[in-house]
Order: structure tokens, then C-alpha cells, then sequence
């Protein structure tokens, strides 16, 4: 994207290689995981404009996900309610069966530490990309 910002100006954690989970994305992400032990955690970084897909974490015990946002400025929305503007310093729990998505501003890339919460029979069920309509909404 050669008219999109500079990157982030201070990255507290490696930026990592272009996310695996792209095909669930709209635009680039990266991603570093920093830890599989007691929970998953990944550094995740959104060039301007990107964003993952509606998705639901699932599980029949505990589950769900812990995003601490690290730098830029972002989005998170739950299905059928209005979007929240996020910036470094915020945190937001999402619980598991909730549908949702999170991305970067369309001007600014975005960083949040994904921590998932661990869980019985956990999985993540992607759905529909956001329109972008929905997004240039915002």
C-alpha cells in the first residue's frame, strides 16, 4: 500500500510474517506468536484498512479472547451493535459464542496482543468478511 501511513512508530512486540490466517482477513496482517503454553498469545499487526472477518470463538466451557490493544488505532464490533474505536491502552474481552470482528482504522495501521482464554472443546468458526460498506460506515 504505498500511499497508506508509516508503519507503527514504536512496536513493543516483533511484527512477526504476513498472518497464515490471511484468507480470513481483508487487506495484510502479520502476526508473532509469542506464547502456546498455558494460553496462546500473538502479537497481530493490521496495515491500514484491515481487518478479519466476523468470527465467534466457540467453547462448551470457558473460551473466548482477550485483545490488549498495543498501538494505532482500530475497531471491534459485536454483531448487532454499534462499533467501538479502539487506541493503545484499551482492552476488550470478548466472550465465547459472540460474534465479532476487530481491525485497524482505515488510516492507521493497528497492533493488539490476541491472548485466547482457554478453553473446552475451543475452536474458532470464521463467517462472512465486513462488507465495505459496513466498514468505510464507520
Amino acid at each position: 500500500m504505498s500511499d497508506s501511513p508509516a508503519p507503527l512508530e514504536h512496536e513493543t512486540f516483533p511484527r512477526g510474517e504476513e498472518n497464515p490466517f490471511g484468507r480470513h482477513f481483508t487487506g495484510k496482517s502479520y502476526l508473532h506468536l509469542l506464547s502456546t503454553d498455558q494460553a496462546t498469545i500473538g502479537n497481530v499487526t493490521f496495515e491500514p484498512g484491515c481487518r478479519n472477518h466476523w468470527h465467534v470463538h466457540r467453547a462448551t466451557s470457558g473460551g473466548g479472547q482477550i485483545l490488549l490493544i498495543t498501538g494505532g488505532r482500530g475497531w471491534y464490533q459485536e454483531w448487532g451493535r454499534p462499533a467501538r474505536a479502539l487506541k493503545a491502552g484499551d482492552v476488550v474481552n470478548v466472550p465465547a459464542d459472540v460474534k465479532h470482528w476487530h481491525g485497524a482504522a482505515a488510516d492507521s495501521w493497528f497492533a493488539h496482543l490476541a491472548v485466547e482464554v482457554p478453553a473446552e472443546n475451543g475452536s474458532t468458526e470464521w463467517c462472512e468478511p465486513v462488507s465495505d460498506e459496513e466498514y468505510a460506515a464507520l
